[in-house]
């Protein structure tokens, strides 16, 4: 009975583990239609990832966490986003096809770990598109004086029982109307949709030049080095910090952060369209630097101005920008404010439809999916199905659930996303085919482990009181050097797996310090995520699991193995 058992968790742990076979020259064959080039995903990154970073978060941040420390989160949050970027970037000029993580996962973590990422990854761009819909129909409520919000509340309230409110009040037709729109323009064809996000970006970051050099004309550094005087002169104000720069300490500018990672969220996008780029070596590298680059100059730009023309304390945070111009005697900067704001989240919303069909597409044509998504239009060479089911999916989600439970949904897919290819780029380095993969498994774990523990001692023992306890110092300290320990002698130290043909193939820099330290921060913002959205995440695995067990094992099987790509 006992062997039995064996052999049923052997075999168990044998599929879970089984791997797509993709060698980096195979990965360049594809059925989609190579047409993007440089520009064409620079512009598509940017357009995907600058949208409520700008109108909403940088407003927020500045007044309750960072105030004019701002700056320095949106430049911390860059440069840990940069750190994801480049094992995006190393993987994605290895292994260029549709479906990015996803198939990092399969080729080098296993099956298990790749339907996890894939999963998720579906996850992050249903709800990325759905909420980017509901934040575009609420700017353009605020603008029409919130009469469209009192039309659908009075027209089309939610039928059905909400005790709970897990549901918006009413139905959103616009935002389920502007969705459908979107995929019915990314079903015509990948350049067509790359032409209508590249109008809207150019626009999008027009405006942002309009507010940046009108706002510079009414900057003013005295609200850099406000006093406590003048603060306490004031008896209105709440919560103020300390005043100067950094009001909130670094501890804020750290928690602002945090926040302001998300702002990041959307360039992994170029690496899922790796089966439709030019030349995906030299592509997708070089746009995902330039988009973090890009996007991060704009967001230090614009909080820059916004914590000059008016003091942080004083920050509307509903309505940033269009108040703070509005109090400087600019009024009609909120013009291009509103239209900015538009154009922007059109592109985030054409920046989350447009690689979801790529990643149901490569899931499908694994056999981990149904196989309707994997049928290819002939005329436009796009996956038709895919496109179509899954930007109806967000329509549906942006029609029934209201903006902030939407953006609850969001993170944790992307975080789990990031992890995993950082341990991708980890394991293809250092796992040798004469070696034993079970050290290398174990040292990984014990990093992952300690990651854990000193994530969970910075959070609930250093941020949230007052009083640090000195036994969690020490403990913070000796985690701290033992995981530095492992570090170096485990990887550093170790040759890397570089025998393969890797001419023209972009390598991340500092392995294995740098992917480590994108695990750290992914680990870190995932264990501040509330208890409400781990539930969601267990229930939306819970749906992927039974898909996954009663349909997708013995279809890759069939599809996949032990017939390889």
């Amino acid at each position: 009975m006992s062997t039995e058992k064996n052999n049923r968790m052997q075999k168990a742990l044998t599929i879970f583990s089984r791997r797509k076979r993709l060698t980096p020259t195979s990965a360049l064959h594809s059925q989609l239609r190579r047409c993007l080039t440089v520009i064409d995903l620079t512009i598509l990154g940017i357009g995907s990832t600058l949208g409520a970073g700008i109108y909403i978060l940088a407003g927020t941040v500045a007044r309750n966490l960072a105030g004019p420390g701002v700056l320095l989160s949106f430049l911390i949050a860059g440069i840990a986003s940069l750190f994801s970027g480049l094992c995006y970037a190393e993987l994605g000029s290895k292994y260029p096809r549709a479906g990015s993580a996803y198939v990092y996962s399969y080729v080098i973590l296993g099956e298990l770990a790749a339907f996890i990422t894939g999963w998720n990854l579906i996850l992050e761009y249903i709800v990325g598109a759905a909420s980017a819909a509901r934040a575009w129909t609420s700017s353009v409520d605020s603008i029409m004086n919130f009469r469209m919000s009192i039309f659908f509340q009075q027209n089309f309230p939610f039928p059905f029982p909400n005790p709970m409110g897990i549901f918006a009040p009413y139905m959103d037709i616009g935002a389920f109307c502007l969705t459908i729109i979107t995929t019915i323009i990314l079903t015509i064809g990948v350049k067509e949709s790359s032409r209508t996000n590249s109008i809207c970006t150019l626009v999008n970051l027009m405006s942002v030049a309009i507010i940046v050099i009108s706002g510079l004309s009414k900057a003013n550094t005295d609200n850099w080095h406000i006093s406590m005087d003048q603060i306490k002169q004031n008896q209105t104000i709440t919560n103020a910090g300390q005043g100067g720069f950094l009001p909130y300490s670094i501890s804020g500018v750290l928690s602002g952060a945090a926040t302001c990672f998300y702002a990041f969220v959307g360039f992994d996008l170029i690496a899922t369209t790796g089966e439709e780029t030019e030349n995906p070596r030299r592509a997708i590298p070089i746009s995902i630097c330039f988009v973090l680059l890009i996007c991060c100059l704009v967001y230090c730009a614009v909080s820059a101005v916004l914590t000059l023309i008016i003091p942080y304390y004083s920050i509307r945070v509903d309505a940033s920008l269009p108040d703070a111009f509005d109090r400087v005697g600019l009024p009609h900067v909120k013009i291009a404010i509103a239209i900015g704001a538009v154009t922007g989240l059109t592109s985030s919303i054409i920046g989350s439809l447009f690689p979801l069909p790529r990643v149901l597409y490569s899931m499908a044509s694994d056999g981990l999916l149904f196989s309707l998504f994997s049928k290819i239009s002939t005329r436009s060479h796009t996956p038709i199905y895919a496109t179509l089911i899954g930007g109806f999916a967000a329509a549906l989600m942006a029609l029934v659930f209201d903006l902030l439970t939407l953006v609850e949904m969001l993170s944790i897919g992307t975080l789990i996303a990031y992890t995993q290819v950082a341990l991708a780029v980890l394991i293809s380095r250092y796992e040798m085919k004469d070696d034993d993969t079970y050290d290398l498994s174990k040292n990984l774990f014990s990093i992952i482990g300690i990651i854990i523990l000193l994530c969970f001692i910075s959070i609930h023992s250093f941020e949230q009181h007052d009083y640090i306890n000195p036994i969690f110092i020490v403990i913070f300290f000796v985690l701290l050097y033992l995981l530095i320990y492992i570090i170096y002698k485990k990887f550093s130290k170790r040759k890397q797996n570089l025998s393969e043909d890797l001419e023209n193939i972009f390598l991340t820099p500092c392995v294995p310090w740098l992917p480590i330290l994108s695990i750290f921060f992914n680990i870190y913002l995932m264990l501040k995520l509330s208890s409400i959205t781990w539930i969601r995440f267990i229930f939306w695995m819970i749906i992927g699991f039974f898909i996954y067990f009663l349909y997708g094992i013995e279809q890759a099987e069939r599809i996949l193995f032990p017939v390889f790509i």
